[in-house]
Formats: structure tokens, C-alpha cells, sequence
């Protein structure tokens, strides 16, 4: 089987590698929901597409899942964010976003949604 995954730079593989290692304790929470196929797909934490890296990226569901702390908030994150989701949406990918606060208090209920997600983009995907 072989996959196809957007070109990306050796800088952003670097900056990937970074973020992995100091992940907030928001995402460290979520990854502890999505790892090990425990929503039934894959999911890819800090991983490079185009030139982003996407928090929590599904292939099989193209679905990104993204944690937003407080420099999302700010006109210049408001800008960057809406640049990085036009350029994901045209690539056919679908983003979820979730804050900090709604991660740490609301994990179970944050992860229902993403299964509902994942398996609606998967029967979509299917039937094209």
C-alpha cells in the first residue's frame, strides 16, 4: 500500500520533533485519548503537512485536531490560524479546534466528538 503525504521541509520535520517534546499538558491529555488506534484510525501527533504541522492529524479520516492556547486568541494567531485552516481545507482536510481549558475539562466529551467525526469522514469518504 503505498501513501501520499504533502511535500514538507526538513525545517518543519526539526520544528515537529520540538514540539513533541514540549508538549503542553493540554495536548499531552488529548494524545492520551488518540494513541494506539484507540478511536479505532491513526492518529499523528506534531506532524508536517505543506508547511504546517498539524497537532494531531488522522490520514484515514483527513481530519486535524488542533489545541489552540493563548496565542490563538490574538489578532496575529486569529490571522495565521485562518491562513493555515484555508490552505488545510484545500487540501481537502478538516479541522477541529478546541482550547486549552475545554481539553482539560471536558476530555471525554472532546473525544466522543472527535470519534463522531472520524467515522463521519470515513462513511463520507467512502461513498465517493
Amino acid at each position: 500500500m503505498q501513501r501520499h503525504f504533502p511535500k514538507y521541509t526538513r525545517r518543519l520535520v526539526s520544528i515537529a520533533r520540538t514540539l513533541r517534546r514540549g508538549m503542553t499538558d493540554a495536548e499531552k491529555k488529548l494524545w492520551s485519548f488518540l494513541r494506539y488506534n484507540q478511536l479505532g484510525v491513526k492518529f499523528r501527533r506534531q506532524f508536517p503537512i505543506g508547511k504546517h504541522v498539524l497537532d494531531f492529524y488522522c490520514h484515514e479520516a483527513k481530519l486535524n485536531v488542533e489545541v489552540d492556547g493563548a496565542g490563538h486568541y490574538n489578532e496575529e494567531g486569529i490571522r495565521n490560524d485562518e491562513e493555515r485552516y484555508s490552505d488545510l481545507e484545500q487540501q481537502g482536510i478538516r479541522v477541529l479546534r478546541y482550547s486549552n481549558s475545554e481539553v482539560m475539562e471536558q476530555t471525554d466529551a472532546l473525544a466522543d466528538d472527535i470519534l463522531e467525526e472520524v467515522l463521519a469522514r470515513i462513511r463520507e469518504k467512502g461513498r465517493s
